[in-house]
């Protein structure tokens, strides 16, 4: 009596193990990317006042603090720096002092003719996310690039067509995965497809490509009410 030998597990392919190990590493390097990037925008902001700090306190006694001179000491310190300027600004921005110097400031950046532009539609536009909106829901869906496919926006104001009197809506719509970039449209109402997100659900959403997300999610505008 012969018996016929079992198959052996099946090896995995080069394609399988490659696109594995890539699905594997990919978050870490992306994680890795965006910490870095943070981290040396963050500390070249202080450098420039560390740096020379530390210098002359390590030349004052080479042998004891000589190692404060060192690239990653001064990396180090000038993010704690700026952290701690980061974390004052909100403790001020809570104060009434703060609050007054924050109003001077203002003052001063809108006599600036680019300045007061970029920084009064960057205020605004942080302002109109972090307040909820009236008779519009903030986080929305709309068309894009056709009608059955949606891409995740911001409205940021509502307007009228000129003439008919059609509401339209102003649509911020980040990218992926910085959010801090993308593009506007002008929408009509009827179009939009809303949502009851919230803007940090909305922002998880994008940064994480999708990833991050409720179980479900409206997809088609609700019916209009029958003109009268």
């Amino acid at each position: 009596m012969t018996t016929t030998p079992r198959p052996g597990p099946q090896r995995p392919s080069f394609q399988r193990l490659f696109l594995t190990g890539l699905l594997t590493l990919l978050p870490i390097w992306l994680t890795w990317v965006v910490i870095k990037f943070v981290f040396v925008l963050l500390s070249g902001i202080s450098q420039p006042l560390i740096g020379p700090l530390l210098q002359g306190l390590a030349a004052t006694s080479p042998q004891t603090l000589g190692w404060i001179a060192e690239p990653w000491v001064q990396t180090a310190l000038a993010l704690l720096a700026t952290l701690a300027v980061i974390l004052l600004s909100g403790v001020m921005a809570r104060i009434v002092i703060g609050q007054r110097m924050l109003r001077w400031f203002e003052s001063l950046i809108r006599r600036i003719p680019l300045a007061s532009t970029i920084y009064g539609s960057a205020r605004q536009l942080l302002d109109i996310l972090q307040t909820k909106p009236d008779g519009t829901q903030r986080v929305v869906l709309i068309d894009f690039p056709h009608t059955e496919m949606k891409t995740l926006g911001f409205v940021t104001k509502v307007m009228h067509e000129h003439g008919t009197g059609r509401e339209l809506a102003a649509v911020y719509v980040p990218t992926t995965p910085n959010p801090t970039s993308g593009y506007l449209e002008i929408v009509p109402v009827e179009k939009i497809t809303p949502t009851d997100w919230t803007v940090d659900q909305a922002m998880s959403f994008i940064i994480s490509g999708g990833a991050v997300s409720p179980d479900t999610i409206p997809f088609t505008p609700p019916p209009r009410p029958p003109a009268s």
